[in-house]
């Protein structure tokens, strides 16, 4: 099965970017395909729907929830790629649907969305209120988890560029968690289930993008929702989404969320799970935080009139401007950083640093300079 060519027939083109509101996704919903399956199960703090998708006659119940982080969409984007599939009428889609019933939640913080925020609009962390229930959007995802009473639970979400596979220098372009239950981080029986089909995932993966999927930290913390769901004795999967060269806008990591999501149900619907493979599990590196998304080495700096030779880095901050976002290089350290990466790396070979306010690269101040006044950068990159 060619996973990359479902994927490119599938594509959902109407949406790509970082940037998904609810704008986007709404005119999908209200497809003739797909809108006698839709539902408004709720509001958000500031009124907006939440909708839910729900789909197939099987009797696996899956339950995937995407953009609980407002800010993280690359998830809901495969997320719909992979409802196309299941709208194909292709053989798969008829042996998923016979085998499983869905039901997807494609954007549970539609505010959070719109202000491009981790927050929903009362700045609440959705993913730190499982227990207290404080919010709308806690509250709907809540309420489907116990009356659709899922057998498993895909918890989907983006994480950040600056993580990478353990000390390896690749990105961590997808990574993934099966949830603690206890503090002990203890493997019971619902948390062997997702640790196995992580592990399933995974192999098939490494043949995509080899040494580039992490494992998230598995510490214990109840207000989460994954763990939360785990410690109900529902196998949890955690994905994140990460980074791939030059991809910032997470179209191509995009491709392998929507290859880990069929892979993981192919192998569930053939019953192909290999038991208690917890050590292949383990096996999966950790993320590390050991990636800016630039590094200069061997500056020159003039430093209080001493001449010194140093490394420093830069990261982007998405910004949200009139609609758009933008990503805005600014510096963050200056050192010799050992055991760091950049995305976007730039050997100065002992030029001399120069920016329109000093001779020094100073920590937040946008990434716009340059060396010996013959190479310049701007926005972090060079220019030509």
């Amino acid at each position: 099965m060619n996973l990359e060519q479902l994927f490119n027939q599938n594509k959902e083109h109407t949406i790509q970017g970082r940037y998904i509101t609810l704008k986007n996704i709404e005119p999908i919903l209200n497809r003739e395909s797909l809108k006698k399956d839709v539902k408004i199960i709720g509001k958000s703090v500031l009124g907006k729907p939440i909708y839910s998708y729900q789909k197939g006659t099987g009797k696996l119940k899956i339950y995937l929830w995407s953009q609980m982080h407002g800010n993280e969409s690359t998830t809901t984007k495969a997320l719909f790629d992979f409802i196309n599939l299941l709208n194909s009428g292709s053989d798969l889609a008829k042996q998923l649907l016979e085998t499983f019933t869905f039901y997807c939640i494609p954007m549970l913080n539609p505010d959070g969305a719109q202000l491009y925020t981790r927050v929903n609009a009362n700045d609440i962390d959705l993913n730190r209120d499982s227990q207290d229930l404080t919010q709308p959007e806690s509250k709907i995802l809540r309420a489907v988890f116990e009356e659709f009473k899922p057998d498993y639970c895909f918890n989907l979400h983006d994480q950040r560029t600056i993580f990478g596979v353990a000390d390896t220098g690749k990105p961590a372009t997808v990574s993934f968690l099966a949830p603690s239950y206890n503090e002990e981080r203890e493997v019971n029986e619902s948390r062997l289930k997702a640790i196995n089909l992580i592990a399933g995932i995974n192999e098939v993966l490494q043949k995509y993008i080899p040494g580039q999927i992490g494992r998230f930290d598995d510490s214990f913390n109840i207000n989460c929702i994954g763990d939360t769901f785990q410690y109900l004795g529902v196998p949890t999967l955690l994905f994140e989404a990460g980074h791939f060269a030059d991809d910032y806008e997470r179209e191509v990591t995009r491709k392998f969320i929507f290859i880990s999501l069929l892979s993981g149900f192919i192998i569930l619907s053939e019953n192909d799970i290999v038991s208690n493979i917890n050590d292949k599990y383990l096996n999966i590196p950790q993320n590390k935080v050991v990636f800016f998304d630039f590094m200069y080495k061997n500056v020159k700096i003039n430093y209080d009139g001493i001449e010194i030779i140093t490394n420093f880095v830069a990261q982007y901050k998405e910004e949200l401007i009139d609609n758009i976002l933008n990503f805005n290089a600014y510096i963050v350290e200056v050192g010799d950083l050992e055991g760091y990466y950049g995305h976007y790396e730039y050997d100065a070979k002992g030029a001399l640093y120069k920016d329109e306010f000093s001779n020094f690269p100073k920590a937040n101040q946008k990434a716009n300079f340059n060396l010996d006044e013959k190479v310049f950068f701007v926005n972090g990159t060079v220019i030509k």
